[in-house]
């Protein structure tokens, strides 16, 4: 019997710095050196101003559940363990508006609240693969 594995990402040149500073357990956001404004997902022009000079620049991990949904039944073959699953939309403390999604870590459902404060956690779940999930802190 095969066990399923869980999709993983694949950087590609707008991502890479993404998921090389996941994996080096830093969470890095890509930022516009004209206007400031943090971006994700990373692309190639800014949304806020449209220009081209984008980089990124580590943040906090720290943020709110801006919301989230829990999936009882597994996305595919590689998540049958882990549900029931918590997948929280967080906004980054470092700007309004600034949202990743991941999974909410070593919590069930009944823990999870919208505004919920959360910090950064890295994943590993291959040895090729980190991803940034959260968990549940204190305010």
């Amino acid at each position: 019997m095969t066990t399923a594995i869980r999709p993983v990402p694949f950087p590609d040149d707008v991502t890479e710095e993404f998921w090389d500073s996941v994996r080096a357990h830093r969470l890095s956001i890509q930022r516009c050196a004209a206007c400031r404004r943090f971006n994700h997902a990373p692309s190639l022009t800014c949304p806020a101003c449209g220009s081209e000079d984008l980089t990124f620049e580590p943040v906090s991990g720290r943020g709110t559940v801006y919301s989230y949904t829990v999936l009882e039944d597994p996305p595919g073959p590689g998540f049958a363990e882990l549900v029931p699953l918590v997948v929280v939309i967080v906004e980054l403390v470092e700007q309004p508006g600034l949202l990743l999604v991941a999974d909410l870590l070593g919590a069930g459902p009944d823990a999870v609240r919208i505004g919920a404060a959360v910090a950064v956690d890295f994943e590993e779940i291959s040895e090729d693969c980190v991803l940034p999930q959260f968990r549940l802190t204190e305010a």
